[in-house]
């Protein structure tokens, strides 16, 4: 059984962890079929968006530290390979496209750290959230104490990350991390629903969106703003900027070929 899922549908790429008889514990293995459906997304110019779910009754109960003991020990880190894109982006190169996430259950470290770097996050009611590691001897190394602290604040981030402490997903979305809070078993139907909405968008408009405000948050908004008119430019030269004028005026719904 393959221990990630991978499947285009239209301009979606599906990933879905595939362990739920471990709770889908993340191992070394599942890590590079993440980042192989990471890289596959980056590089396939029909998929437009990703969908990061789970199956099963939880997304992930966390690293499964025996068999990545060894890989911290010795101070090497994540490593992608060839042909791979690091899930996390605490190693190489980040990703233009963007990712829904939909969690469900128990979804504890490298799950929160992966739901870290996507954009549009999705939990069913009843979800619970934690950074454990300060638990098991070390410390959260997959991009956790990087971006919590900026997508809930400091005070809150630390909060569970030098304790351990779960937290819910009510306080998740009231904190603005998730976007999306819906019954148990509506999470995937409904970040389904979101990644369609953004495939039929204009893929030149989404990567032009996304760059400019992972650069915003990267490398501060002044070089964003110096970026914006340059940026804009080709995607004005793209036959997608034309329909999307004729669809206005035509009044009807864009057909874009990112383009």
């Amino acid at each position: 059984m393959t221990l990630v899922k991978v499947e285009k549908q239209g301009h979606i790429l599906l990933i879905g962890l595939n362990r739920p008889d471990k709770m889908n514990a993340m191992n070394r293995a599942m890590y590079h079929e993440i980042a192989a459906a990471y890289y596959q997304l980056e590089h396939d110019p029909e998929l437009r968006v990703g969908l990061l779910y789970a199956e099963g009754d939880h997304f992930t109960s966390g690293l499964q530290l025996d068999d990545w003991a060894e890989v911290f020990a010795d101070g090497s880190g994540i490593e992608p390979r060839d042909g791979e894109l690091d899930p996390f982006y605490v190693t190489g190169d980040a990703l233009s496209k963007p990712v829904v996430f939909a969690a469900q259950g128990i979804c504890f470290t490298c799950g929160v750290e992966m739901m870290l770097n996507t954009d549009i996050r999705v939990a069913a009611k009843g979800t619970r959230f934690a950074q454990l590691e300060v638990k098991r001897g070390i410390f959260a190394c997959g991009g956790a104490t990087i971006r919590l602290p900026r997508e809930i604040g400091w005070g809150n981030a630390q909060r569970y990350l030098l304790t351990g402490d779960e937290w819910t997903a009510d306080q998740a979305y009231q904190w603005g991390l998730i976007q999306e809070l819906v019954e148990p078993g509506e999470q995937y139907t409904v970040a389904l629903a979101i990644a369609e909405k953004i495939a039929r968008a204009a893929p030149l408009g989404v990567r032009g969106s996304l760059k400019s405000s992972k650069l915003s948050v990267t490398d501060g908004q002044e070089t964003a703003k110096q970026r914006l008119f340059p940026d804009l430019k080709p995607v004005m030269a793209s036959d997608d900027v034309k329909e999307g004028i004729k669809s206005f005026l035509e009044r009807r719904d864009a057909v874009f070929r990112g383009r």
